[in-house]
């Protein structure tokens, strides 16, 4: 009976009544399957709109755009950590978790699109390694750097918001200490007994004699180990005798750690799924992790299952299921603070069921929504692992009508990444994006999708991603026509990489021994058509120091294709002169706005290969030539140079600044001296 009712029936009534009409046998459960499905991964309220998008370019084109074109972000925070890490890093025992992170920031009353990252400790990066050292001396960060997104220095070099040690600029940090962050997971013992000095390296200078300024732990994170039993608890918990001999754990010591953000989070609430992409930023004057928190299920009924694990690049996976889920909701968001490692889990989808009953179970760990404080508010945005799930869904399930949706005739692909060497997927971006119709630029989390085995682009996906907005998570779509064929984003950057001005561009840094790195290639609705904007880096291959300089900026609408030292020359190239807007950029090439080279280049720094953007052939002699006084002159750029990348070594930034004056002055004899 077990054979003939399992098996043979539903084969029996599976080949001769629902086969032969499965589509009218199977449509209103496929109708539920498609209702629950877009109900459970929250897509259900989706906004598709066809749009015809334009492929011809005319001059004051974007006039209509003027406010979305400024907030163009060029800087690729995938790209710019090496760039980081060489002005910022200070010593080699802090670094910079990469990729870098997109977040915003109210600079002089305008809401503007930084790459922030942490300067953390890691003690892979100290000489002497002993324990006393890692444990209790090497046991923090210190500070928050950031730049603006959407533009650079004149010489390539990212445009601070805020940097140095202590922090200076626009981002107020009265606490710059990070005990928790992304890369420190070793324990560390803080704390001393009154009368004792402080033992801890705070910053590399600022001390008696530009020595280097220490300090004592007073926060409320860590466990105290100040009597014998504790002591002998963590040393066998750490397996590390040194607690119980050493004269520096004392009865005032707390042991540090668990300290980053997504272990604390997880052990605060064990049934959360984390996201990915933890972020940092300054709330109230303090550096905290914004964590994004998941409830899920993988047994809502009629929903497709799905694989957290492949639909986020292999980076999540739940943390009370298995592989697969077929519910999710980003219901909370928790904070943790980079001094004491405090968590705070905030309410964030008042709906969720799974969460109303989570709070029962453990009534007071979730605080209301009401309270979230409006720094914190500004920051917070749309999760990124959450966004991609939703991408993978509407990917088929953007289809509502049993009978198309069987056929499956209008399928959806993610696009591979064309700048990636690998076959990974295009990533979503953090972008400020005016949707058609729309009066405002909206920070937004975008992706776009091409049709099942096909390069063209099919549609365009945005969700509101700003923490403090109405209509925050609100889902859009722009359908792409079936008339008129639009570039997919391998088709764009197969045009950019081929085109002849972009190649002679290159050509002359190639040339000069230096590698070319493509940045995210963005995708934004606008002049009634498609606009790609890709930043083009180079960076001196094989040489210790070097690191990424934004050169020039590549813009692509329709089979047009415009390049420019700036983001502004690139548009009015592709619009006939006239883009139809001003976005008030500073040059963001390698060259000065003389056309000399600019001081500092990683590519090819003051040395007599170094080349402006523009081909040499295209800048006439204006004088005569003194090669013996040009040769001379490019040795003191090469010298100052040299002594600028040895202040830097060492994190003196003011001579470091002082020597690039150096060389750019140096560049500028030479220059003169070549006749031009």
């Amino acid at each position: 009976s077990g054979i003939v009712v399992g098996a043979v029936y539903p084969a029996v009534v599976q080949g001769i009544s629902v086969r032969p009409d499965e589509p009218d046998k199977e449509r209103p459960y496929i109708q539920r399957h498609i209702a629950a499905t877009r109900a459970a991964y929250d897509v259900e309220d989706v906004e598709i709109k066809d749009y015809t998008a334009k492929t011809d370019a005319e001059p004051g084109q974007l006039k209509a755009d003027a406010e979305a074109l400024p907030g163009i972000r060029l800087i690729d925070p995938a790209v710019v950590g090496p760039t980081y890490e060489q002005l910022q890093q200070v010593r080699g025992y802090y670094k910079f978790n990469e990729p870098l992170d997109v977040d915003r920031y109210t600079i002089e009353g305008k809401e503007t699109d930084a790459v922030v990252a942490v300067r953390e400790m890691d003690i892979n990066g100290l000489e002497n390694k002993s324990w006393n050292n890692i444990r209790t001396v090497y046991t923090h960060g210190y500070g928050l750097v950031s730049a603006y997104g959407n533009r650079r220095q004149s010489s390539g070099e990212p445009d601070w918001i805020s940097k140095d040690i202590p922090p200076v600029g626009e981002i107020n940090q009265p606490e710059p200490r990070v005990y928790y962050g992304e890369i420190q997971t070793d324990y560390s013992i803080v704390g001393r007994s009154e009368g004792e000095g402080p033992i801890e390296l705070d910053t590399p200078g600022g001390g008696e004699g530009s020595a280097p300024q220490l300090n004592t732990y007073a926060g409320k994170g860590g466990v105290s180990v100040g009597s014998l039993f504790n002591r002998l608890l963590y040393a066998t918990r750490f397996a590390d005798a040194n607690l119980l001999l050493s004269d520096r754990v004392n009865d005032q010591s707390k042991i540090i750690y668990d300290r980053t953000p997504k272990e604390r989070v997880q052990a605060a609430a064990p049934w959360l799924t984390t996201d990915s992409d933890t972020y940092p930023a300054v709330v109230e004057g303090r550096i905290v992790w914004i964590v994004d928190g998941y409830t899920t299920s993988n047994s809502y009924p009629n929903s497709q299952r799905l694989s957290m694990v492949n639909a986020t690049d292999g980076q999540t996976s739940p943390a009370t299921l298995g592989n697969s889920v077929n519910y999710v909701r980003n219901s909370v968001k928790a904070v943790v603070d980079a001094y004491d490692g405090t968590v705070k889990l905030y309410e964030w989808d008042t709906e969720d069921p799974i969460l109303k009953t989570w709070q029962k179970v453990y009534p007071g760990s979730v605080t209301p929504k009401s309270e979230i404080s409006d720094d914190l508010l500004a920051h917070l945005r749309y999760p990124m692992d959450l966004f991609k799930l939703q991408r993978e869904i509407l990917g088929r399930y953007h289809v509502t009508d049993p009978g198309l949706w069987y056929q499956q005739t209008d399928l959806w692909q993610i696009p591979k990444d064309p700048v990636s060497k690998s076959s990974a997927n295009e990533q979503p971006y953090y972008l400020s994006v005016k949707w058609p119709g729309d009066d405002d630029a909206i920070f937004s989390n975008t992706a776009v999708y091409v049709p099942n085995n096909r390069s063209n682009l099919a549609a365009y996906m945005a969700v509101n991603a700003e923490g403090s907005s109405k209509d925050y998570g609100q889902l859009r779509i722009l359908r792409m026509s079936d008339t008129r064929q639009i570039d997919g984003p391998g088709q764009t950057f197969n045009a950019i990489t081929n085109d002849t001005v972009v190649a002679q561009r290159l050509r002359l840094f190639i040339q000069g021994s230096a590698e070319v790195i493509y940045g995210n290639l963005l995708t934004l609705p606008v002049g009634g058509g498609l606009l790609y904007v890709q930043p083009v880096y180079t960076q001196r291959a094989n040489s210790e120091g070097s690191y990424p300089l934004l050169r020039f900026v590549v813009v692509s609408f329709g089979e047009t294709v415009g390049t420019g030292d700036t983001r502004q020359e690139a548009l009015d190239e592709v619009f006939k002169g006239d883009a139809g807007v001003k976005t008030g950029e500073e040059p963001i090439t390698g060259v000065t706005p003389g056309g000399e080279p600019a001081p500092g280049d990683p590519a090819e720094p003051g040395s007599p290969s170094a080349a402006p953007s523009d081909p040499p052939s295209e800048q006439a002699p204006t004088g005569k030539v003194d090669e013996a006084a040009a040769n001379q002159a490019l040795d003191e750029a090469s010298a100052a140079y040299e002594a600028a990348q040895k202040a830097l070594k060492d994190g003196d930034l003011a001579e470091y600044q002082k020597q690039n004056d150096a060389a750019e002055a140096a560049i500028k004899r030479a220059v003169k001296a070549l006749g031009r």
